[in-house]
């Protein structure tokens, strides 16, 4: 599996990789898409999963990521295809956890949150390192800071859409259950997910990095 290191650019007849996750993400998108709990909180969940499948295809034949950056992006757009389905605040498995744990709220948009930054990030980063160069501190920091960002913005155009567009699914759409600091504490989460992504990528580049050869002082 290419990363963002080791990239290598392979066709797409010839990628089996990525053509068992297009599989993948077809059968998931498709089965959500039928009768979903709130047709019209569906649609507009589904508004950025359009465009980014859009850049992503757009631009596979100059610019295709890594292995790994598009099984991240897999999974990320798997558990956005499930809480779109439900809305995200009436997914069954967040009320499992729900009442396993005790929490007084359905956790799944939260959960979503964390995992846009801890499966995205990786994604940013090969991106600035490849277009940008970025290096050293830069490296890791950008990515966390882009997921922010990203976040921020997101959180922006629900308010927009809720307000201008869907006043009467706004509850569904926010997800906000009652908690007025929802958007902070979901784009806290995504900045955590993406912090803890780029401290295992730093951990992991570590440890593969080749160690110095220390030669034996020769005696005279």
């Amino acid at each position: 599996m290419s990363t963002s290191t080791t990239h290598i650019r392979t066709r797409f007849r010839d990628h089996r990789l990525l053509q068992a996750l297009v599989v993948w993400y077809t059968a998931v998108w498709v089965a959500t898409s039928i009768a979903p709990l709130d047709r019209h909180d569906w649609f507009l969940e589904n508004l950025l999963v359009f465009a980014v499948m859009a850049l992503l295809i757009g631009t596979y034949r100059v610019f295709p990521l890594s292995d790994l950056s598009y099984v991240l992006i897999t999974a990320f757009l798997t558990l956005h295809a499930i809480g779109a389905h439900y809305t995200y605040s009436e997914v069954p498995f967040g009320f499992w956890i729900q009442r396993t744990f005790g929490f007084a709220r359905n956790p799944f948009d939260r959960i979503v949150h964390f995992s846009f930054g801890l499966l995205m990030a990786y994604p940013i980063r090969e991106v600035f390192l490849r277009v940008a160069n970025a290096r050293g501190f830069w490296a890791y920091y950008l990515p966390l800071d882009v997921t922010l960002a990203f976040s921020a913005v997101y959180e922006i155009m629900e308010m927009v859409i809720a307000t201008l567009v869907a006043p009467g699914t706004g509850d569904a759409w926010l997800g906000t259950q009652g908690d007025v600091w929802d958007p902070q504490k979901d784009m806290g989460l995504a900045a955590l997910g993406a912090l803890l992504c780029m401290c295992v990528t730093a951990l992991v580049r570590r440890a593969r990095a080749p160690r110095p050869v220390l030669l034996a002082r020769r005696e005279t």
